[in-house]
């Protein structure tokens, strides 16, 4: 069979199915309370940290991430919005900035808690039919 862009190829589900097999999620540690990056995480754990890095990373400010990477919270946190806007537009912007990755099924069942200056979000997140309890401090 000769390969030509002008003749289909017949490629086996299969093969496509080996290729696309999950590969493993190992990254680097990150603490973000200290700002220290040491070891590794894999599976779970590392979903866990892209969903903090992702919800305290600004959306559309570094260029080294596309558009759909980061969230765009400090447009609120740093405005007067009322709490009941807040309680309307965090679940918004942290959905955004999580649903678009693959792994991610769906993210729900917000609850925002105010201490003095610090808000507490907390949410469920799915994937794979596994939920995830998350809290971020913002």
């Amino acid at each position: 069979m000769a390969l030509s862009p002008l003749e289909p190829v017949d490629i086996e589900t299969e093969v496509i199915n080996d290729l696309a097999e999950e590969q493993p999620l190992k990254t680097y540690a990150l603490d973000f309370d200290n700002g220290v990056l040491g070891g590794y995480v894999d599976g779970l754990d590392s979903i866990k940290q892209f969903i903090v890095k992702a919800i305290k990373t600004a959306r559309f400010r570094f260029v080294i991430y596309d558009d759909d990477y980061g969230c765009e919270l400090d447009d609120l946190i740093g405005s007067s919005a009322t709490l009941d806007l807040l309680e309307t537009e965090i679940p918004r912007v942290i959905e955004e900035a999580l649903i678009y990755d693959d792994r991610i099924d769906d993210v729900y069942d917000f609850e925002l808690t105010r201490e003095g200056d610090r808000l507490y979000v907390s949410f469920y997140v799915e994937i794979n039919d596994e939920i995830i309890p998350m809290e971020v401090t913002i």
